[in-house]
């Protein structure tokens, strides 16, 4: 029986989880992403942390019984929920996993990523969670994120278009929305490689030179080549 309730993401969709599954776990913890949400939730009691996508998670959840905990993924920018599904799955393999989501693209790149379950923000209520953990799940570990058969790709892509991005840091753009895909980590020219949402990338200007390791279906990664893979030089 599960009996820790890790919820990343302190926005109205983590705490409407949290309210809604209170008398189904011993502990709930909800983790604001640092600086990064506004969020404000006076009328409940409820366990706040802050963490970084950076962080080394055994420092972060790491203290929890992971075969007892069950984590919701609900930050509301795609990319970075995505990216979180993916990191905490490589840490720990047996964590079961629940994202949420809001189309069905992104549902299928949550699941590669190692989410045990997706659930439809429009079908987060009370009732769905409850009917939903109820339920016994068998947790699928993903041990590549690549499928043989599936045009889901990891590639690098070498920036020769930087005026393409206007002076922009990379957790600044929309990744998903904008471009069809979603960016891990940056290798800098002296071949030193940071996660897209480390503090050191956070001030990094994207610039020439830079590569990036992306994760996307073939067709929005070849459309992304197209406009940064290419030199603006005459």
């Amino acid at each position: 029986m599960k009996k820790h309730a890790l919820i990343f993401g302190y926005n109205e969709y983590g705490v409407e989880i949290a309210k809604n599954i209170l008398n189904q776990y011993e502990n709930i913890t909800i983790f604001r992403l640092e600086k990064d949400s506004d969020f404000s939730d006076k009328k409940n009691d409820l366990t706040i942390k802050e963490f970084d996508l950076s962080d080394d998670w055994t420092g972060t959840i790491g203290t929890y019984d992971i075969e007892k905990s069950v984590v919701f993924c609900s930050l509301e920018d795609v990319a970075k929920n995505i990216f979180l599904t993916i990191s905490l799955r490589s840490a720990f393999s047996d964590l079961f996993i629940i994202a949420l989501t809001n189309n069905n693209e992104d549902a299928n790149k949550l699941r590669m990523a190692g989410a045990s379950k997706v659930i439809p923000i429009v079908e987060t209520t009370a009732n769905i969670i409850t009917d939903m953990l109820k339920k016994p799940i068998i947790t699928k570990v993903l041990h590549d994120i690549l499928y043989e058969d599936s045009d889901l790709k990891i590639e690098q892509v070498k920036i020769k278009n930087e005026k393409y991005f206007e002076n922009k840091y990379p957790a600044d753009i929309k990744w998903s929305r904008d471009h069809g895909v979603l960016v891990i980590s940056i290798i800098h020219e002296d071949e030193s490689s940071e996660f897209i949402y480390s503090s050191k990338t956070k001030h990094h200007y994207i610039k020439n030179g830079d590569i990036f390791v992306v994760v996307g279906y073939t067709k929005d990664i070849e459309e992304f080549k197209k406009y940064v893979g290419k030199s603006d030089e005459k």
